[in-house]
């Protein structure tokens, strides 16, 4: 059987054809605009995104493909009119801060509440705050409503609204968005009236996998958030197993089974996957934001110019009190402190370019190191940790990852686990799983190396200072 599984993340919507074996013939990738209208806004063009989607299925379509798999981004979020299918608003990405200080009240009267009730804390990052922005701020919002003809969901909910003529997204993604009751897996109108978004606009939850409609006759079989993808893809089956995706932001996820785990640690509980007509199976994340968008901000700043110089550093920065917290964004598990700045600290007259981006790298690997320790405290996690994304394929990288976190890596011999794993989820919906692909190289942490974390753990706490020095 062949699938098309369109891969639409946060920079970019790519397109591959699998066909039973473990080997995908990439299609076509399509980038897509990043706009930043103020000062921690964050917006896609809705349409453009649709646009990009429809035309990886279409390049499926011509490669003979027989159904569609597809994952989308998580908490980027839109409006748009029931009637004639135009979005309202921009799409909101889940980078996009501008309800920050908004979060902040409402958590103080409603943090409690949420954190029972979504398993999430009470913060800009999730969609609820951002449709709430848009209903509350975009005034064609209010005038749909009161037609019944607005519509209000992550990206994917349009896309499957626009393409499959059914407004649904499914339950790994609905739990991204902390709207949803984690305990029963449907809307909540609690959490709604909190964020102040009409629970009417809100799209039906699906399983992940199943009939979820056709694309002008052909099936789209599996629908989930991009995270939880690749875990699926890395083929993670008992509790505890966890892989590590290192893209745009770095994200960490650890099955836990069939009981949902409560939110603490800063370690937020999230719906893996719910298989057509199986039970719905829970993990714990845990995000870092800026890993190659920190990466990516150095190249543009012209501290590197080729990737190939980010690989074979000697030494160890921090030893040399040089560090980087990839703050960049703020902190995210286990801190959740949008407030904290990106910060290189230790520079000095004979710092070089190559010592920051090994310091960069490094940061990269300590936050990694901060979130796996968050939720071994929970979970006890199952080694090899699996790792993917484009930032593995750097080999220095890699073991720099394994010293400093103290943990053995397992790096995926796929490019794209993430396009795998909604591929293999559509497969196994029509009892035909796909190969999956051979174990990778595992890394083993040196024994003699010592990655001092407390220091590391001192400069998060004084980005955590100067951050709320300049808030103030």
């Amino acid at each position: 059987m062949k699938i098309v599984a369109i891969d639409q993340s946060t920079t970019s919507t790519t397109s591959f054809l699998f066909d039973g074996t473990s080997d995908a013939l990439k299609l076509r990738t399509d980038f897509h605009r990043q706009t930043y209208p103020a000062v921690g806004w964050v917006e896609h063009d809705g349409v453009e995104l649709l646009r990009n989607v429809a035309a990886g299925i279409e390049a499926g379509r011509l490669a003979g493909a027989e159904a569609i798999a597809l994952s989308n981004q998580g908490e980027s979020c839109l409006a748009w009119d029931a009637e004639t299918g135009e979005p309202i608003s921009p799409v909101l990405v889940w980078q996009d801060a501008r309800t920050e200080e908004h979060c902040q009240t409402l958590s103080r009267l409603h943090g409690a509440a949420v954190e029972e009730r979504a398993r999430l804390p009470l913060d800009a990052y999730f969609s609820a705050s951002k449709m709430g922005w848009i209903y509350a701020h975009i005034p064609a919002a209010k005038e749909l409503a009161a037609k019944g003809r607005l519509r209000m969901g992550t990206t994917d909910a349009f896309f499957r609204d626009r393409l499959t003529g059914r407004f649904e997204t499914d339950v790994a993604t609905a739990s991204r968005m902390a709207l949803m009751n984690m305990e029963t897996c449907a809307w909540d109108p609690v959490l709604c009236e909190v964020y102040g978004v009409p629970i009417e606009t809100l799209p039906s939850i699906t399983d992940c996998s199943g009939d979820l409609g056709e694309v002008d006759g052909l099936p789209l079989r599996s629908a989930i958030v991009d995270q939880q993808a690749a875990l699926f893809g890395h083929g993670v089956t008992r509790a505890g197993q966890v892989k590590v995706t290192f893209g745009t932001g770095a994200f960490a996820l650890a099955l836990t089974g069939e009981t949902c785990p409560d939110y603490i640690n800063g370690v937020l509980p999230t719906v893996a996957w719910r298989e057509a007509g199986a039970p719905t199976l829970y993990a714990l994340d845990g995000g870092i934001h800026t890993a190659s968008a920190a990466v990516n901000w150095a190249k543009s700043l012209g501290l590197f110019t080729e990737y190939s110089e980010l690989d074979g550093f000697s030494g160890h920065a921090l030893a040399r009190g040089l560090v980087f917290v990839p703050s960049l964004a703020g902190l995210a598990c286990p801190y959740w402190d949008h407030a904290a700045k990106g910060s290189w600290l230790g520079l000095t007259l004979g710092t070089s370019q190559a010592d920051m981006m090994q310091a960069m790298l490094e940061g990269i690997a300590y936050r990694t190191r901060s979130v796996l320790e968050a939720m071994s405290d929970i979970l006890p996690l199952v080694s090899p940790v699996n790792i993917d994304g484009g930032m593995t394929a750097n080999p220095w990288f890699g073991q720099a990852l394994a010293n400093i976190t103290g943990c053995a890596m397992q790096k995926s011999t796929m490019v794209d686990i993430t396009a795998f794993g909604v591929a293999q989820l559509a497969a196994r919906s029509c009892d035909t799983p796909l190969l999956a692909p051979p174990s990778g190289e595992t890394l083993s942490p040196d024994p003699a190396f010592d990655p001092r974390p407390e220091a590391f753990a001192r400069a998060c706490d004084m980005v955590k200072e100067w951050g709320a020095v300049t808030a103030i």
